[in-house]
């Protein structure tokens, strides 16, 4: 059996690792082919290039990139046909990812399959109708997405997110922590102002004022902030000014592996979040560490991005557990004072949020057949 299997950022690779390693455990006879990063080739992928040449070519960098990324899609798509796999398996990154799908079929009848479901149930709907004429089957992370892709026309899979399939940091590991942290037995609060230096650079003030308020109301209570790797430096240099001795977590201060580790611990010894808007809100869920979601963006984003979005929460713990118990804040709303009230509020009384995050968790998947093994299930299940 041949496979021919691509992503094109790391949370794609870890996903297409999982994958890969479920395909050998149920096919030993799979022969991979494709583009990916660490992960993937740990289970035997030679990539015919550098994932972080896509990697680097996100929306805002598209543009001055376009003929360098054009180029790979062709390259790619002409490398699927003349390979002729049983299955061309691509993984999020639609801007690459789909234009290959497209050119694939356009010129043959290999069967395709994309992992990650487009996210058309909050906004752009008319994805996936455009999608279904070059993806026959869609691998989908949350359980409430497979009607949408299938009303477009395609066959959909729920295969479990990725995040039950995490470890979470045990009370030896949290004891740890505290302990090399001075922490003793303190509230914690955990800041998590985002990983690109744009969201960094508009939330981290906020939420130093919200700190600040967490810190005037609750005296004891202690401020860690975990800092993605590419912001680290400057999260550091922003909280000098801050108040209540703050704790940065840099992981460029350390091995990858210590910082995962440390960053676990972290999350599952935190009493309360204050989280920007994003997949977080699912390690925190994993952590049952109660939360509160803020985020903000330029003028002409609200304006455009309001316009757009079909639902009235944008945090995934709300979303799959269908409640509102998280607390959100989001653009004209991302104001300090709401947030700390929120926050405290989430503090003294977190049971709502930690009966939702208990039902996300399960109905992500947790308890069940790892997440990399029901999608190996799956593309073998649908294939003719």
């Amino acid at each position: 059996m041949k496979v021919f299997i691509l992503a094109g950022e790391p949370s794609g690779d870890k996903l297409g690792g999982a994958l890969m390693a479920g395909l050998k455990e149920l096919r030993p006879d799979v022969q991979f082919d494709g583009i990916g990063g660490p992960e993937m080739m740990a289970q035997g992928l030679v990539s015919r290039f550098d994932m972080t040449e896509l990697s680097v070519m996100g929306l805002a960098e598209i543009l001055p990139k376009y003929r360098a990324l054009m180029a790979r899609i062709n390259e790619t798509a002409q490398a699927v046909i003349d390979t002729a796999p049983d299955v061309l398996i691509t993984i999020d990154s639609p801007d690459f990812s789909l234009r290959v799908a497209r050119r694939v079929k356009a010129k043959s009848s290999i069967r395709t399959v994309h992992y990650v479901a487009p996210s058309v149930w909050a906004w752009r709907p008319g994805r996936a109708e455009k999608m279904a004429r070059w993806v026959d089957h869609v691998l989908a992370l949350l359980p409430f997405e497979p009607p949408f892709m299938e009303a477009a026309g395609m066959a959909c899979d729920f295969v479990g997110h990725p995040v039950v399939a995490e470890p979470v940091a045990q009370s030896d590991e949290i004891a740890a922590f505290r302990a090399s942290m001075d922490l003793a037995d303190a509230p914690l609060a955990l800041i998590l102002p985002g990983s690109r230096r744009s969201e960094v650079s508009r939330l981290l003030p906020i939420f130093q004022q919200v700190a600040a308020r967490l810190v005037r109301a609750r005296p004891d209570l202690r401020i860690v902030v975990p800092a993605a790797g590419p912001v680290a430096s400057d999260v550091r240099r922003a909280m000098r000014t801050w108040e209540g001795r703050p704790i940065v977590l840099d992981p460029t201060e350390m091995e990858l592996s210590a910082a995962q580790a440390q960053k676990r611990a972290a999350f599952a010894a935190a009493d309360v979040a204050v989280a920007a808007s994003g997949t977080v809100s699912l390690e925190l869920a994993a952590a049952a560490t109660p939360m509160v979601i803020a985020y903000d963006m330029n003028w002409l984003s609200r304006q455009i991005i309001g316009r757009m979005v079909k639902i009235d929460t944008v945090t995934l713990v709300n979303l799959v557990s269908e409640t509102r118990a998280v607390p959100e804040f989001i653009g004209a709303n991302c104001r300090p004072g709401p947030i700390a009230e929120a926050a405290l509020k989430v503090l003294d009384d977190p049971q709502m949020q930690l009966d939702a995050m208990a039902l996300t968790m399960q109905r992500l998947g947790q308890g069940g057949a790892a997440p990399g093994l029901r999608a190996a299930q799956a593309v073998l299940g649908r294939l003719p």
